[in-house]
This record gives structure tokens, sequence and C-alpha cells, in this order.
């Protein structure tokens, strides 16, 4: 199979699967980190950069 046509499954897999998206539970570490994100930014020890900062760091 060509990576064009190994794509085209996944793509629909993953169509299929938002559909459904009530029914994936997010685990737990997902919601501490962001729990710990909502923390930082009420007592002001959030950082925050640019989307022009971001793209430098990925170079």
């Amino acid at each position: 199979m060509t990576v064009p046509e190994r794509i085209e499954p996944m793509e629909q897999l993953w169509d299929s699967l938002s559909l459904q998206e009530h029914e994936i539970e997010s685990p737990q570490w997902h919601w501490d980190i962001l729990d710990e994100r909502v923390r930082k930014i009420e007592n002001g020890t959030a950082a925050f950069i640019s989307l022009d900062e971001l793209a430098s760091l990925k170079k």
C-alpha cells in the first residue's frame, strides 16, 4: 500500500471516533495538568510566550 492508501483508513477511523467523543474519557493526569495550569494562571506564576516565540523554539 502507498502512504496515501494507508492514511485513508486512519482518517476514516479518526472520523468515526470523533463522532463518539462523548464516549472517550480523558485520563486523570490530563485533568491534573489542566488544574495545575489554572492554578498558575490564578496565582500569577504562569508564563506565556507568543506564537512567534513558539515557532522559533521549533527550529
